[in-house]
């Protein structure tokens, strides 16, 4: 059904029909009850607390459990937050949050391997951008000049993408 058709669709329900469709959509879907509760009590602190806490645990696991190390978890939770569309300096927190609990892992091991450096500059490159587009990234500047220092310090064989980044920002 195109956008233009549900339009007509909508507009020829009377008011109790369209409330009983909109219960019958929260009580079905996962999707549309998240969206609602976040609209109606974003308590963005809390979801960001609660994302930190789970992007730690790939890194430094609670248990004596190996790090799973997945980059895919902080981008399912950024994925999420850009669709309920977060205000954007909660959101930046969290992509920066990211690379600087992957760097604090990295910092102590000797073979970082190639595919995690590379990950992890698509995350910087995607905060970048965002904090840009946003335009609150003076607020985040000394987060990504950290950043780039970090991944030199390290000896990370990228660490000139991240500083051409950091120098195409400025």
């Amino acid at each position: 059904m195109s956008k233009r058709a549900f339009k007509k669709y909508v507009k020829s329900l009377q008011k109790e029909d369209l409330e009983e469709q909109i219960m019958d959509l929260y009580e079905r879907f996962d999707d549309v009850r998240v969206y609602y509760n976040f609209v109606f009590n974003p308590n963005e602190e809390k979801l960001v607390k609660e994302a930190k806490f789970k992007i730690s645990k790939e890194y430094f696991p609670v248990s004596n459990r190996k790090p799973k190390k997945r980059r895919s978890v902080a981008q399912k939770l950024i994925k999420h937050f850009l669709k309920l569309e977060m205000e954007p300096h909660y959101l930046a927190e969290v992509m920066f949050y990211n690379i600087e609990i992957a760097q604090a892992y990295s910092k102590d091991k000797e073979n970082i391997t190639e595919a995690f450096q590379k990950s992890m500059f698509k995350s910087y490159e995607q905060a970048v951008n965002f904090v840009i587009d946003k335009g609150i990234s003076n607020e985040f500047l000394s987060r990504i000049h950290k950043i780039g220092e970090e991944t030199e310090a390290q000896n990370w064989d990228n660490s000139y993408k991240f500083n051409r980044l950091m120098d195409r920002f400025l």
